[in-house]
């Protein structure tokens, strides 16, 4: 039972060190996430779009 107390002491005291983030760093990263994300959905819909647009190209005028 000893150890687990330990153990838990130990979590606490590294928690004390840890440099929390500001409220605005926070929101300054949580908007490059999106801006990031949406950018690469956009990416990938163009090349999904491009590549179906080819593949049904190539199928019509194979017939």
């Amino acid at each position: 039972m000893n150890s687990i107390s330990n153990y838990f002491r130990g979590v606490v005291s590294e928690l004390k060190k840890v440099t929390w983030p500001t409220r605005q760093q926070v929101i300054n990263h949580t908007i490059i996430v999106l801006v990031s994300a949406i950018i690469a959905i956009a990416v990938t819909s163009l090349i999904d779009y491009g590549l179906t647009y080819l593949v049904q190209y190539l199928v019509q005028n194979r017939s």
